[in-house]
């Protein structure tokens, strides 16, 4: 497969390492100070706390070029306009693997409906300067396909090829029948979470601050309400039924887990900041950003 990789963070990094390692033509794409780091030593893998740091020899670009058989896009979702626009004349399906909650129309109308496609990394980590330190596998997250699908939810011959491609890379995925309410459910959790989050200092902190919790949970259920369609997965409806004392000592134990340790939450930046108000938006719930 000829790949292209839009997003040189830790997920695209680690896809493209691993699609390369698995004998793929892989280009990933960088811009500015990762994009001379790349060039200067590969893409640089390390597990959370490890001391080894692997070398893969990736080609990096600094812009799309000729066509494609796929490009997977890695990006915040504030970016994806920028992303569109160079997107535009180059010739390939788009597997947009990040948050989005517009849904595929606002996609495909820059770069052509029949192009798109709809993921979410599953994969998760830090970058450590410019070494990506990946969430060390443990038999949980294993078991987490990342979730790909058609806007249109059909299993079509194109999916199930990315799908067996992406698993003979050792990538474990799956095809997703409802991709886009996936995206939009994810988005009406993340959403008050990352703000919550963000706001308390850390997810431990928002742990110790009940009232907060209760507040987030409130958010959540809103978002949840207002959407057009059940919840995907369906486990989601439980926000909006389980007795409220139930669901914040649920959501207080996950804060203090290693999985929220480890989720990029506790990080608060501009770029993540600027991700959460845009999703926000195509929520159509933009005082939660505030």
């Amino acid at each position: 497969m000829k790949l292209l990789v839009y997003g040189a963070g830790v997920c695209g990094s680690l896809f493209a390492a691993r699609m390369h390692q698995a004998g793929h033509e892989v280009s990933l794409l960088a811009r500015g100070e990762r994009l001379t780091a790349l060039r200067r030593h590969g893409v640089r893998l390390a597990e959370e706390d490890g001391s080894v740091v692997e070398r893969v020899p990736v080609p990096v670009v600094a812009h799309p070029d000729g066509e494609y058989d796929l490009i997977t896009v890695f990006v915040r979702t504030h970016q994806v306009d920028g992303v569109l626009e160079s997107l535009a004349g180059v010739r390939g399906d788009v597997l947009f693997l990040l948050n989005w909650a517009a849904g595929p129309r606002t996609l495909g109308a820059v770069i052509g409906h029949e192009r798109v496609l709809l993921g979410f990394p599953t994969t998760g980590g830090t970058m450590d300067g410019d070494v990506v330190r990946y969430r060390r596998s443990d038999l949980v997250t294993r078991r987490i396909a990342m979730p790909i699908g058609e806007p249109d939810g059909r299993t079509t011959p194109r999916l199930e090829r990315i799908v067996a491609t992406f698993r003979s890379a050792g990538i474990n995925a799956k095809a997703a029948p409802r991709m886009d309410a996936w995206l939009r459910t994810h988005a009406a959790f993340e959403v008050p979470l990352g703000l919550a989050v963000h706001a308390a200092g850390g997810p431990a902190a928002l742990a110790d601050a009940p009232d907060a919790v209760r507040g987030m949970l409130h958010r959540m259920r809103h978002n949840l309400a207002a959407l057009e369609t059940p919840p995907v997965p369906r486990a989601f409806a439980a926000l909006r039924v389980l007795p409220q004392g139930l669901l914040v000592a649920a959501l207080r134990l996950f804060l203090k887990s290693p999985t929220a340790a480890h989720s990029g939450l506790n990080a608060p930046s501009p770029a993540t900041t600027a991700e959460l108000k845009r999703l926000a938006e195509q929520l159509g719930a933009p005082a939660q950003a505030r």
